[in-house]
């Protein structure tokens, strides 16, 4: 079989702007036709736990996408390009640098269906070793404040007074970087219990992790950390798969198949949870193609979710730039986007991505803290970004399903959006907003009783907030009220949130909106719409 002449020249166009030594050579994926099951044995290739979470979800234990890329095809195309890296046997496909000449080449033979380009290479990042050092836990009353709320925020009490800790969870960090997670005292316990499983550098090949960015620290504390008693994460007895597929310097393709590599890898080693604080745009992607399609990452990030993993991503850090939405993975389907609040205003976080998609669909799902207290190399200390939502939101997940084993991932998904404290109403800032545990852990949920009213008269709607709950003249005063207008065709036309220091506090005309537009407004817990 021959691939197009265009998709092999728009290969070898392509290079990478900062390979000067090597300008000629192109990173690529070269799809394969088929593959047979061969020697394959799921039962020594996966570990224990990956056999059991696709027995409770239901998932083929031996299935066609687990089965390895043919050998005998990767070993022609190793002989006609210059290096291999990660073959992937969710895509059937196999990466490889090569010359302009050599992609040609690789394109003729029989089993390539297909060649896709990536940016060409990688620089080494500057490694850090690590080293015992005394660690300063001296924080503010300010950091402090913080520290407690970023947990607390989501109901922590409620998992740990009933010893909900992430026991039996194993989740997955994917990011630049681990160092002194070996040695700093914020994973004490976790090294004590032998709760680290596995580690893998998807950059070098190697199991080493302990080195590059501090970023993969920060998020790892943000899940799972604990200083002088103090929880930073909700997840504090999870295990641990730590893989490293950032460069934390340059933002080649390669990290793509970086990640997808260490989706395959987590699947195997038995991840219930991948937390990804990573992101895809404007460096290699236009606004237009967020649509959980476009990019592998979104299409790995779907793939692992079908294997029966929980993929939490943070929904980006670009909302008070040009780009302004969400970046990928965060746009697959199947994956949930975390966005941020802030810890002052406990409102939208001013860089936190926006949603919806490029195809409409609502982004971010849930939302946490987007500033929060966490462990660095040397001290404690206030970190900024969705990349410390997105691991509060795993630690909240680990919880969340160790209370209900039975359930699948997307069962999970969607019952982590219900746990959303804004649900049912939801907008493109917040999502469905702050998971809360009492979602997983009362027996039934309370009563909600109405806030506000909301109320017709001809073709004007007003909502009048309930006098006898709330005092706005002391402290309710400046109480956060969202409300959104939704169009016939189930996506937000406008969305706000406003303070509340008047009881009589929207108008609305009916005259004004489209037909079938919906209206539809939540304060302190109590949601209600309205259909004009």
């Amino acid at each position: 079989m021959r691939i197009s002449l265009l998709l092999i020249l728009v290969c070898t166009l392509l290079f990478s702007p900062e390979s000067h030594a090597q300008p000629d050579l192109r990173k690529c994926w070269v799809f394969v036709t088929d593959k047979e099951q061969g020697t394959f044995d799921p039962y020594t290739y996966f570990d224990t736990k990956a056999i059991e979470r696709r027995l409770r979800s239901n998932i083929p234990i031996n299935h066609y996408s687990d089965w390895p890329v043919t050998q005998a095809y990767i070993e022609k195309v190793q002989e006609l390009a210059t290096s291999t890296s990660h073959p992937s046997r969710w895509f059937n496909a196999v990466s490889i640098l090569a010359t302009a000449e050599e992609v040609t080449a690789i394109g003729q033979l029989e089993f390539v269906v297909a060649i896709q380009p990536m940016l060409a290479f990688l620089y080494p990042a500057s490694i850090v070793h690590t080293k015992k050092k005394d660690y300063n836990t001296e924080i503010t009353e300010y950091q402090i404040a913080i520290l407690k709320k970023q947990t607390a925020r989501m109901e922590a009490d409620l998992f740990h007074d009933r010893n909900i800790k992430g026991q039996g969870m194993r989740i997955a960090i994917f990011d630049a970087g681990f160092p002194t997670v070996d040695v700093n005292p914020a994973f004490e316990h976790i090294r004590q219990n032998k709760r680290i499983i596995k580690t893998r550098d998807f950059l070098t090949n190697k199991d080493n992790v302990y080195k590059h960015s501090a970023h993969g620290c920060n998020v790892l504390s943000c899940v799972a950390g604990i200083i002088k008693g103090q929880r930073i994460g909700l997840a504090t007895e999870a295990e641990f798969l730590l893989a490293r597929t950032e460069s934390g310097v340059f933002e080649p393709f390669s990290e793509e198949e970086n990640w997808l590599a260490a989706a395959e890898w987590a699947d195997k080693n038995g991840a219930d949870i991948i937390n990804s604080s990573l992101g895809y745009t404007e460096k290699r992607y236009f606004p237009s193609e967020m649509d959980g399609k476009k990019s592998l990452v979104a299409r790995a990030a779907n793939m692992a979710a079908r294997k029966g993993m929980l993929v939490i991503n943070a929904a980006g850090n670009d909302g008070s730039d040009d780009w302004k939405y969400q970046g990928t993975p965060a746009d697959a389907d199947s994956v949930l986007s975390i966005g941020g609040i802030d810890f002052e205003s406990d409102f939208h976080i001013s860089f936190s991505s926006y949603g919806p998609t490029a195809d409409k669909r609502m982004k971010p799902n849930i939302c946490a803290f987007g500033v929060a207290m966490v462990a660095g190399k040397k001290r404690l200390e206030i970190a900024y970004g969705t990349s410390f939502s997105s691991p509060l939101a795993a630690g909240f997940a680990a919880c969340a399903w160790q209370t209900d084993r039975n359930a699948t991932n997307m069962e999970m998904f969607r019952r982590l959006e219900q746990a959303g404290e804004l649900y049912p109403y939801f907008d493109y800032a917040h999502g469905y907003g702050v998971p809360l545990a009492s979602s997983f852990v009362e027996k039934s949920p309370a009563t909600v009783k109405p806030t506000f009213e909301l109320r017709s008269s001809g073709d004007d709607i007003s909502v009048e907030i309930d006098k006898a709950q709330f005092d706005l003249d002391g402290e309710d005063a400046g109480a956060m009220l969202f409300y959104h207008i939704e169009n016939s065709k189930g996506y937000l036309d406008k969305y706000y949130v406003i303070a509340v220091n008047n009881y009589d506090v929207l108008q609305f005309s009916a005259l004004e909106y489209q037909k079938g537009s919906r209206l539809r407004v939540h304060f302190k817990g109590y949601t209600t719409s309205y259909t004009f």
